[in-house]
């Protein structure tokens, strides 16, 4: 636990040119009590303790003003800038060295059973305001713009921006690694 700890810290510290030392980011970053909240919440929630994990997980939502059910599943190094408003559904699956802006929601698009949030790849960027719904997949290393809302699957590598998002081409002299032939409309 702690080494996941000094991980997260660290992944926090590479990420914002804002943060000055651990201490600092463990006592003041939401995103930190929040996903340290996450954690605790889920192992009550594997257990079947289901009214006690949400309890964490909405007493960390009041404090931090980040909501993560207790049923998601959620890696290391997860860095969750300026959080308010983040929201993570029960079964989203998010990999490990994301980081997710304000405002972001992985969540549903209707009240069926099984899977029904997303599940993100390994680092990840998603923008302030985007909505990704449903068990849609974002592969790794991708990027989707602020206010995108995604709704299908989105490859490995990839940048996705706009309502509702598309994938769009690389810029010029950047590795094109996939085929933009299959996914430009």
């Amino acid at each position: 636990m702690f080494n996941k700890l000094k991980y997260d810290l660290d992944k926090i510290m590479e990420n914002d040119p804002a943060a000055r030392n651990r201490i600092e980011v463990f006592l003041l970053y939401p995103c930190v009590h929040a996903v340290l909240w996450s954690r605790i919440a889920h192992f009550f929630y594997k257990s079947k303790m289901f009214f006690l994990a949400r309890l964490i997980s909405q007493l960390a939502r009041f404090f931090t003003g980040i909501e993560i059910h207790p049923g998601a599943k959620i890696g290391k190094g997860l860095f969750i800038d300026h959080g308010m408003g983040v929201v993570i559904g029960e079964t989203a699956e998010v990999g490990d060295n994301v980081v997710l802006y304000h405002g972001v929601t992985l969540g549903g698009t209707g009240k069926h059973k099984g899977k029904r949030h997303p599940t993100v790849g390994n680092n990840v960027l998603i923008g302030s305001g985007a909505k990704v719904l449903g068990p849609v997949k974002i592969g790794d290393n991708v990027k989707i713009g602020a206010n995108a809302v995604v709704l299908t699957d989105i490859p490995d590598n990839c940048t996705a921006v706009g309502v509702p998002a598309r994938i769009i081409p690389p810029r010029i002299g950047e590795k094109n690694i996939i085929d933009m032939k299959d996914y430009m409309k």
